[in-house]
């Protein structure tokens, strides 16, 4: 046991020095404030040397914009506004949360989830929590505030160690954060921002929000079962009996109303199914592109935040109905007040990355960055499997002292995004190995988000649990999650697979 505690210590001190420098750092919003006005340095830095580039796709000379000129103060007054406007993640996030608020407040959400828990045999118990983890990415912040908890009760009340459960669930909400059978609303702010940073080499190009979701469908079952491995075969043996003073609570079934809501959610869904469906699979079906007919350039792929807000929407009003939570069309708009009410600090970030963005654009750092280290990486010979398998270490390594997995694409994503294209790698091949190295780490770095809320969670069943206990209790979720991941995604480099619909791995 000795021993043991020795080695949380160890971790203790390691994690302290991280935490000392993660809490150094500002605001993410003063970062960018700061990266902004950087840019607009290096701007005029560039400018007083010959930096120019030729573009390999034009043949045109390209050389950097200085901002710090009569011209760059201009563009800077003059568009900030639409800089922030125009921004292609903002609209997206704030359209789908508008209809997961209404899943959310009607208590739909929390319904299925107890449903799916409860509902499943107890040799899966766990793998049906570390599942449920992954799909709750689809509402954001709900697995981390609803499930881990829900999860350590659930497994307490088995007669299993309460904190096993609650590391399978942390390890499916936020390690499987690129994995899930649904579009979420990372999906779209990820593609928004990968098309800003795409648009750098070809101004036409489009990530669609559905780009990685191949990937992530089989990510899902591949990530559920690796957790469920880890913490059958590696933490419940660590952890042992549990004797804490934490008694078993019973977890209520469902009640008579929450039972007629999800049936009436049920209906509204496969309604909207059956319209879906129904304007995708005729040749000349509604949903399909009017001029070609196809799926891919559809309004159905065009609008799939739309149809994200809507089939929230009508699931959360239908469950509301039949559980009696929403009373009349107040209630539904206080759902959808309660989730933009999350999202003041986020609106704050946006307006600051949207700055940065532009002026990384204006300024054609980015190109010259990205034609000078796509010609550095020849020379160096790197491409493929190594080159992709070296790219999500160092995401992985970023996630270690910057959280928000936004934030981190927004600095990202501009520069690696045209220096992988030019090097003949599409945009959503490289947004799904940023993806994976920005998922692994997330249980063990200090500074995501939910990071203090887990701490708090493990407190009340270890009264002396920390940083430590956390990191060491997840640590084996984050190397098998990325072993397994790089093995995944190197077997499908090998077959050559699309990574979502219509985006292949290499430019044409």
């Amino acid at each position: 046991m000795a021993q043991v505690q020795n080695k949380k210590s160890g971790v203790d001190k390691f994690l302290s020095v991280v935490e000392r420098i993660g809490n150094a750092l500002p605001h993410p919003a003063t970062l960018f404030a700061g990266f902004a006005l950087l840019v607009v340095i290096l701007s005029w830095v560039a400018s007083q040397f010959d930096m120019a580039v030729v573009h390999p796709g034009t043949g045109q000379t390209v050389t950097p914009v200085n901002l710090l000129s009569a011209e760059g103060l201009h563009m800077i007054l003059t568009r900030m506004v639409t800089n922030f406007t125009d921004f292609a993640p903002l609209g997206t996030v704030l359209v789908s949360l508008l209809g997961i608020g209404i899943a959310e407040g009607t208590g739909l959400i929390g319904t299925v989830l107890r449903l799916v828990v409860l509902a499943s045999p107890k040799r899966l118990l766990t793998f049906v929590i570390v599942f449920a983890g992954v799909l709750s990415n689809t509402a954001s912040e709900v697995g981390y505030v609803l499930l881990v908890p829900l999860a350590a009760v659930i497994f307490l009340a088995a007669g299993r160690h309460p904190l096993a459960g609650l590391a399978a669930a942390f390890a499916g909400v936020s390690g499987g954060y690129s994995a899930n059978l649904l579009l979420g609303t990372i999906d779209p702010l990820l593609a928004g921002l990968s098309t800003e940073a795409a648009r750098i080499i070809d101004p036409t190009y489009m990530v669609n929000p559905a780009a990685n979701y191949y990937f992530m469908f089989v990510s899902t079952f591949i990530v559920a079962g690796l957790g469920t491995w880890v913490t059958e075969k590696i933490v419940i043996p660590r952890l042992g009996e549990y004797e804490g003073e934490e008694k078993p609570e019973s977890i209520d079934r469902l009640n008579t109303q929450e039972k007629r809501g999800l049936l009436y959610a049920t209906i509204a869904v496969l309604l909207m199914t059956a319209f879906i469906l129904g304007g995708l699979l005729p040749e000349n079906g509604y949903l399909r592109d009017p001029e070609t007919g196809g799926i891919l350039n559809s309004p159905f792929m065009s609008g799939i935040v739309a149809f994200i807000f809507i089939l929230s929407a009508v699931a959360g009003i239908a469950y509301g109905i039949g559980a009696r939570t929403i009373k009349n069309d107040s209630d539904v708009m206080r759902g959808m007040s309660k989730s933009m009410e999350t999202l003041g600090s986020y609106i704050v970030l946006v307006f600051f990355a949207a700055q940065f963005v532009a002026y990384f654009n204006w300024t054609n750092l980015g190109l010259i960055l990205a034609i000078n280290g796509a010609d550095t990486l020849k020379t160096l010979g790197l491409s493929g499997i190594p080159l992709m398998i070296m790219f999500i270490l160092v995401s992985a390594s970023i996630n270690m002292i910057m959280g928000s997995a936004s934030a981190k694409w927004a600095i990202m994503a501009p520069v690696f995004i045209p220096m992988f294209m030019l090097l003949g790698y599409t945009p959503e091949f490289t947004q799904t190995a940023y993806r994976i190295g920005d998922s692994v780490t997330n249980i063990i770095s200090p500074m995501m988000s939910y990071f203090a809320l887990i701490v708090a969670f493990i407190q009340r069943y270890d009264k002396k649990a920390g940083i430590g206990t956390v990191i060491s209790t997840m640590l084996p979720y984050s190397i098998v999650f990325l072993i397994g991941w790089i093995t995944l995604f190197i077997i499908w480099i090998l077959l050559g697979l699309p990574v979502g619909p219509g985006a292949e791995l290499y430019m044409p």
